[in-house]
């Protein structure tokens, strides 16, 4: 379960959900607001543009760039490290790529916080503009 905890009332539930959890469990909680939907929305613009651009579609961008920059920030979550390290990391890289893409979509961006997903579309744009394509800057549309 993950939650964004944005309210005292959501603040307030959380504490009552976990009073009433039967021992034991483990609690994993990370400091900093989640994602946003404007950073979603510009990863895809971007993705959409690759693939204009390039040679991959928008979805195997995606999984290349989950693999490749989102992997290494989600792993500052030990859980999910400790996870993606026995269960995912010893397969071949081409089925690591596609456990990225859909109908998979392994989770990596949607545990991120807002300050690592500003991290990892640095990441991306940092890539594909490297490699000649041409990107929407973030302040320009």
């Amino acid at each position: 379960m993950t939650d964004a905890i944005r309210t005292d009332h959501q603040r307030v539930m959380l504490i009552k959900r976990i009073e009433n959890m039967a021992l034991p469990f483990s609690v994993s909680i990370a400091k900093g607001a989640p994602r946003s939907i404007v950073q979603n929305r510009l990863q895809r613009k971007w993705l959409k543009e690759a693939e204009e651009q390039g040679d991959l579609t928008a979805e195997e961008w995606r999984g290349y760039c989950k693999l490749h920059f989102g992997i290494a920030i989600a792993k500052e979550n030990e859980a999910y490290a400790e996870k993606y390290d026995r269960l995912i990391r010893p397969l071949p890289y081409h089925t690591r790529l596609e456990f990225m893409m859909e109908p998979l979509s392994f989770p990596v961006t949607s545990i991120m916080t807002a300050e690592q997903k500003t991290r990892y579309l640095n990441a991306i744009f940092t890539h594909l503009t490297s490699q000649g394509i041409i990107l929407t800057e973030p302040n320009n549309g």
